[in-house]
């Protein structure tokens, strides 16, 4: 294995574009994970036209992809949490080359998950739950049980992703057996909504209410994010300007739906603000308390 690892390293060592290279084996029970290849390479290059270069190549009766990646999208995707298996193969794969220990660093402060790492990612999944749960609310009322069906157990998921972070690990692709061992509670409402022999609508309604009752009063908590950007400010921001903060990017299309549930529930405040001498428009805009 050893002189393997060797082999596929002859091509990077001298090559100045490479910051670093990582090997991850296909495990047999997640083939996804590396796209069915017997070996994914992840290249860390300072070349930034050699981002998202993807090349796939038999060598030694092995399927190798090589992704080649550089470390500000590699940063990016571990504060969005939007590539999953991204999680995998930092803490999982072999660093077999790194120059100044950079993926070390990064596989140390992913360990770590830093508060406002956490935060951040908190905030992302609690946007995301909100919207699925209140369209399955929707669409229960309305007798669409599927869709109310589907949206529910993808706020579950969600909730799931929040309950991990809360714990402090970043949550695996594998997120039900994750989550099993961390908090059976969460696991017991997927089961019920996906095993049950109660009707599509009973079990909906079920999740629903622990949603409302349980999930709900974690917002103050997952939108601490949010509500720390309000903070900060020395006046009341629009809903405009907080869609273009760089720092909240990843929840803009969720914004408005978490502004208007944020004050709601007394956690914000909303002021109007004139937009004209004739006071015919007033503009809303968010403060904290």
């Amino acid at each position: 294995m050893a002189n393997d690892r060797e082999q596929l390293l002859h091509k990077f060592r001298n090559d100045q574009r490479v910051i670093s290279v990582m090997a991850v084996d296909n495990p047999k029970q997640l083939p996804a994970l590396t796209d069915g290849f017997d070996i994914l390479l992840l290249i860390i290059t300072n070349d930034l036209s050699l981002n998202n270069h993807t090349t796939n190549y038999i060598r030694d009766n092995q399927r190798i992809q090589e992704r080649w990646h550089d470390p500000a999208s590699v940063e990016q995707w571990i504060r969005h949490g939007i590539h999953r298996n991204i999680i995998h193969w930092l803490l999982k794969g072999e660093i077999l080359l790194d120059q100044n220990t950079y993926l070390e660093g990064l596989r140390h402060r992913m360990l770590e998950f830093p508060v406002d790492l956490r935060e951040h990612r908190l905030l992302v999944e609690f946007s995301l739950f909100l919207r699925k749960y209140l369209q399955s609310k929707e669409y229960i009322l309305d007798e669409h049980l599927l869709d109310a069906y589907n949206n529910i157990l993808e706020a579950l998921h969600h909730w799931a992703r929040i309950v991990i972070i809360e714990d402090g690990y970043h949550p695996e692709i594998t997120v039900w057996r994750q989550i099993r061992a961390i908090n059976p509670g969460v696991y017991k409402l997927y089961e019920e909504l996906t095993t049950s022999k109660e009707t599509i609508k009973q079990r909906v309604q079920l999740v629903l209410l622990a949603c409302e009752f349980s999930v709900m009063s974690k917002m103050e908590r997952c939108c601490e994010a949010l509500i720390h950007i309000l903070e900060e400010s020395d006046r009341p921001l629009s809903g405009d300007e907080l869609q273009m903060n760089p720092q909240l990017v990843e929840v803009k299309a969720e914004l408005p739906l978490l502004l208007n549930k944020l004050v709601k529930k007394g956690l914000i405040k909303e002021v109007a603000i004139p937009m004209d001498e004739d006071i015919t428009e007033l503009e809303l805009k968010y403060t904290p308390l």
